[in-house]
Parts: C-alpha cells; structure tokens; sequence
C-alpha cells in the first residue's frame, strides 16, 4: 500500500479509544497501539468519524500533587 492510509479509500474503518478516553481513526489492517480498543467498526469514514464525534467527551488533565 502507498499513500497514508488515512487520507480515504476503500476498506473498513476503526475507532479507537485509550483509558484516557481519546478517539482516532485506524485501520483494521495496522497494527493497534498499545492501550487503545476498538469500539467501532464499518466501511464508511464518515460514519467512524460519526462515531467518534458522538462518543468523545472532553479530555481532562488529572491533578497532579
């Protein structure tokens, strides 16, 4: 494959999220970072992207002491 494989095409779409509650876009056929899940998957970028905007809350900083 050339070309970043985010910028589009054929073929499913994942979302995926931390335990910080952060949502990316990824592809079934990348290996998935450590830490992160998926929570979505289907053929339509624009229904991942869907997805994500619909499920992400604001991330907050934890306090530190």
């Amino acid at each position: 494959m050339s070309g970043n494989p985010f910028d589009g095409g054929e073929g499913d779409w994942l979302v995926v999220v931390n335990d910080a509650g952060a949502h990316a876009l990824w592809r079934p056929y990348l290996e998935l970072p450590k830490g992160w899940r998926v929570v979505y998957r289907g053929p339509r970028r624009d229904d991942a992207l869907d997805y994500a905007e619909q499920n992400f809350t604001a991330l907050v900083d934890t306090p530190t002491a």
